[in-house]
């Protein structure tokens, strides 16, 4: 590479730096990864599944998956499992919980599909100390739910997230799949990274985290959540979990996730093209929440300063990135002339062939971690680094689009605005006014201690079928 450089050496300097400055920190982030611990289970939990979780799964089209998810959840036995969906869908989901386990299953409606609604919906109709949010394709370990519930016996502790692994579609994993699983096993090294060293987490990821109930059914968050916009113009309703992550953050309250397998989800991916429209949708709500957190709320500067760090580095991380090839343009475009005219002494090539063998190597030292376990998936570095570049350009191209809301990848969600009006109107607007009376002045802003609460009790909107409960035969859920 020196020799690469050879004829203007102080010009490349500076790059050079950042290339160092960027592999520095990654070496620090898998270090404390390593160094990184989950909290164990006690030996006399405060809280037990079967008395204290009911976990709310928002979804509209939930299919044959679900079966297989929600067998996985009760293998935890939590109180409850509350399915949120729109009216038109509610048919075909209580036939799925019917199928599954009627009795701990209950399905819920609100007149349209929307996530935020739907989360809220299933708080006000909650009755147990502890909320988890799961989707409706996450398959958990049967001990997903002891090690959740093992952080909260810290009263500080107020959200608690998993490590995540991608579960095939079909029988072998698209290139489409491996690209996300490839992005799922670095954010498992700087979600643990990050909490080792000061504590904190961009988002506690909405595919399974939990929370304390009395956190989420203070009226104060319910409206805030369901009434989030974007420039105080559009109406946000992805990005759930950056949210709850922020309230965490700016109420006062610690977070945790358990990087281990002993909580560790498995969770589908688009296994086509569409993936690309769900890393825009992620963008985007990173775009906006980090931007929140650091210029307009700033709680995250004093109480989580990596995470303020790591945060800015992403803010400029396109940049950097493609400073690379468009270095590499320029020395094929001075490799055209002449050395006695200011041109450079490699053929264009020459500069090709060690710009390639440069990302190869570090592309699959970074990617070391995911090899280590799954070897046959190094075919899909040269796909990973394209899709790094593309990934760059995305980030500029979501930067200038952050008013565009949609979901992007799901029918039938549509404007945010109407499924609120629309809630409102058939009295399940998040925060009635019955309950703003009940709840006034119970504003919850920093940690409180446990005890034994009696939540406000909703009137049953259904009941349950009766149909056969499903058998489960004993069978872990979770195959390797």
């Amino acid at each position: 590479m020196l020799y690469l450089t050879s004829d203007d050496f102080p010009v490349f300097v500076p790059f050079g730096v950042i290339g160092f400055y960027r592999y520095l920190w990654y070496l620090i982030r898998i270090a404390a990864s390593f160094t990184y611990r989950p909290i164990p289970l006690p030996e006399n939990p405060t809280y037990i599944a079967s008395e204290d979780v009911t976990i709310i799964v928002p979804t509209i089209d939930a299919g044959e998956e679900f079966k297989e998810a929600a067998n996985s959840w009760l293998v935890g036995k939590p109180k409850e499992i509350l399915i949120i969906t729109e009216e038109r869908m509610k048919g075909p989901l209580q036939e799925l919980a019917n199928q599954v386990d009627p009795d701990r299953i209950r399905v819920l409606t609100v007149p349209f599909a929307n996530k935020r609604l739907q989360m809220a919906h299933g708080i006000r109709n909650t009755t147990t100390d502890i909320i988890v949010f799961a989707d409706d394709d996450a398959i958990w370990p049967p001990t997903m739910l002891p090690y959740i519930l093992a952080c909260f016996e810290d009263q500080k502790v107020g959200g608690v997230g998993t490590s995540q692994r991608v579960q095939p579609v079909g029988k072998k994993m698209t290139v489409w799949e491996v690209l996300a699983a490839f992005r799922l096993t670095i954010r498992n090294i700087e979600i643990a990274s990050s909490t080792h060293i000061d504590g904190g987490i961009p988002c506690l990821s909405g595919r399974t985290a939990a929370y304390r109930t009395i956190i989420l059914k203070d009226p104060e968050f319910l409206h805030g959540f369901t009434h989030d916009y974007w420039l105080g113009k559009y109406q946000l309703n992805s990005g759930d979990d950056k949210f709850l992550t922020r309230w965490m953050v700016s109420h006062g309250w610690s977070t945790y996730v358990q990087c281990c397998k002993e909580a560790e989800l498995l969770s589908t991916m688009k296994p086509n093209w569409r993936f690309l429209k769900q890393v825009l949708r992620w963008t985007r709500n990173t775009w906006r929440s980090d931007l929140r957190s650091l210029f307009m709320e700033r709680h995250i500067w004093t109480s989580h300063p990596y995470v303020a760090y790591t945060m800015v580095d992403k803010l400029f991380n396109p940049l950097t990135l493609l400073v690379g090839p468009t270095l590499v343009s320029y020395l094929i475009y001075k490799s055209t002339i002449p050395l006695d005219q200011g041109g450079y002494h490699l053929p264009w090539w020459n500069i090709v062939a060690s710009y390639m063998v440069w990302l190869l190597a570090t592309r699959t030292a970074k990617l070391l971690p995911h090899l280590w376990h799954q070897p046959e998936h190094i075919i899909y570095v040269p796909a990973f680094i394209i899709f790094g570049y593309y990934f760059a350009i995305m980030k500029i191209y979501a930067l200038f689009t952050l008013h565009e809301t949609a979901w992007g990848t799901r029918a039938g969600i549509g404007d945010p605005t109407t499924a609120t009006a629309a809630a409102a109107d058939t009295g399940k607007d998040p925060v009635s006014s019955s309950e703003k009376g009940e709840y006034m002045g119970t504003s919850i802003i920093s940690p409180q201690p446990h005890t034994p609460r009696s939540y406000y009790t909703p009137a049953v909107e259904m009941q349950t079928g009766f149909a056969p409960q499903a058998a489960y035969g004993g069978q872990t859920a979770y195959v390797r």
